[in-house]
């Protein structure tokens, strides 16, 4: 397996996936960094130099409203590398026969196909954890960020919980549809998730009637079962920037704070589910994958 998930470096490196992706990434921060600043600039103490209470209120607004905004991009980034990087990782080798000439040496397929799993969940934890330290250094370097190491530590496993995810879904896709079939699906499905996400957000501030409010709460719930990424990445923020811990000193409810009380995420049990979600389509997809005819 340690063999197979190497070949899967080499093939993304030789592919220049993570050559363009990384390009991309340097571009991204170069933007972050100019919000970052712009918003940073309302960072400011009182006029004696003391800091008040108010004031601490105002420069942690700062840096939550530049993380979300980077880790609201950032997301977006290691979804689709997770996506992009795993979608033919099956039907694309064998419709080009790779998987042919590999599989009838004495390789079980289940070592191969966990190989592959490990190279490319290995390799977006990795640029994950990249991508999270830059924009917390970046946002340091502006505002003020949360220092709790453990919260720090929870919400990182909660960003890069979407990388074996969505590779689990995209190669258990990849042993059913072709490989351009699979990127449509996988990207609509990503799509899907983050719209249910953004429709459980809006849905404090819409004025409808309470049937109509429950249907559509029943409506994010299934679509975030069925794509659990985004309420993952929205508990994330939640665990960064301590929010419930937060609630008992100010109103978060109103004013500058309404835009983080809007839908903190997955709960624990929500938690539970999506592991045993990624443990599932990855026995699904290993168990397709024995009974493929290459």
């Amino acid at each position: 397996m340690r063999i197979i998930a190497g070949m899967t470096w080499k093939e993304l490196l030789r592919k220049k996936v993570m050559l363009l992706t990384l390009l991309l990434t340097v571009v991204f921060l170069l933007a972050f960094w100019f919000v970052a600043q712009t918003i940073g600039k309302n960072d400011v103490y009182d006029g004696n130099g003391m800091i008040s209470f108010s004031t601490m209120i105002a420069r942690f607004t700062n840096g939550a409203s530049i993380l979300m905004l980077g880790f609201f991009f950032g997301s977006f980034v290691i979804a689709f590398l997770a996506i992009f990087s795993s979608f033919s990782a099956v039907s694309g080798e064998a419709e080009q026969g790779i998987m042919q000439a590999m599989l009838p040496r004495p390789l079980p397929r289940w070592k191969w196909y966990f190989g592959r799993w490990l190279g490319y969940v290995s390799l977006g934890v990795i640029y994950a954890g990249i991508l999270f330290a830059s924009i917390l250094l970046i946002t340091r370097y502006h505002a003020a960020i949360p220092q709790n190491p453990a919260a720090l530590l929870r919400a990182f496993l909660l960003f890069m919980s979407a990388v074996p995810l969505l590779v689990s879904l995209a190669m258990l896709g990849s042993g059913i549809f072709s490989a351009l079939g699979n990127g449509v699906f996988m990207t609509m499905l990503y799509g899907a998730g983050w719209l249910g996400g953004m429709l459980d957000k809006l849905s404090g501030s819409l004025r409808l009637e309470p049937d109509g409010l429950v249907m559509l709460h029943n409506l994010t719930g299934l679509i975030s079962m069925a794509m659990p990424a985004d309420s993952l990445q929205r508990r994330m923020i939640t665990e960064l920037l301590s929010i419930k811990e937060l609630s008992g000193i100010v109103d978060i409810t109103s004013g500058s704070f309404s835009m983080l009380s809007g839908g903190t995420g997955a709960s624990d049990t929500f938690i539970i589910y999506a592991i045993g979600y990624t443990l599932v389509a990855l026995l699904i997809g290993l168990y397709r994958f024995q009974r493929r005819d290459l």
